[in-house]
């Protein structure tokens, strides 16, 4: 799993740090727990989900999942995620069909789309690291923030 952290109103490169509040980014207001899908590029959907309060509008970008044949797979996407392929964030949300469609959805509720902790006994042993976001050059400072975390097999 490949994940990174957005810090809201003081995070240059959050979609919230500007303090408006937008049609796109009335998401990350939202509860903990919802989604915030939006369109990179013009091409390439992001999803996020929106961790903060709904006075801090943060949210975690996810970039990758780790396939483990230990975590009950998806047959589908068993030769789409390959550890270590980097995919990145559109190519999973394009694998998974997540497109805006899946944009503020509760997912403490939602049987359509939600994120499940494995069991213990499915667990593979997992190391984790800790690095600087990616593609967000633009953000200064913040860009080198370590805020990526990665979850790699062992």
């Amino acid at each position: 799993m490949e994940t990174e952290a957005y810090l809201g109103l003081e995070d240059p490169a959050c979609h919230s740090f500007s303090g408006k509040i937008t049609p796109r980014t009335s998401t990350l207001y939202l509860p903990a727990g919802h989604t915030y899908v939006y369109l990179v590029y013009g091409m390439h959907h992001c999803l996020n989900v929106v961790c903060g309060d709904t006075t801090q509008p943060e949210a975690v970008l996810i970039r990758g999942v780790l396939f483990s044949p230990h975590l009950n797979p998806i047959s589908d996407l068993e030769n789409r995620f390959v550890e270590g392929a980097g995919l990145g964030p559109g190519k999973l949300c394009r694998a998974l069909n997540i497109d805006r469609s899946h944009n503020r959805i509760n997912l403490q509720i939602s049987e359509e789309l939600f994120i499940e902790e494995p069991t213990l006994s499915q667990s593979p042993q997992l190391k984790y690291e800790t690095t600087p976001r990616i593609g967000i050059d633009y953000a200064g400072d913040a860009a080198h923030w370590p805020l990526r975390f990665v979850k790699k097999l062992i």
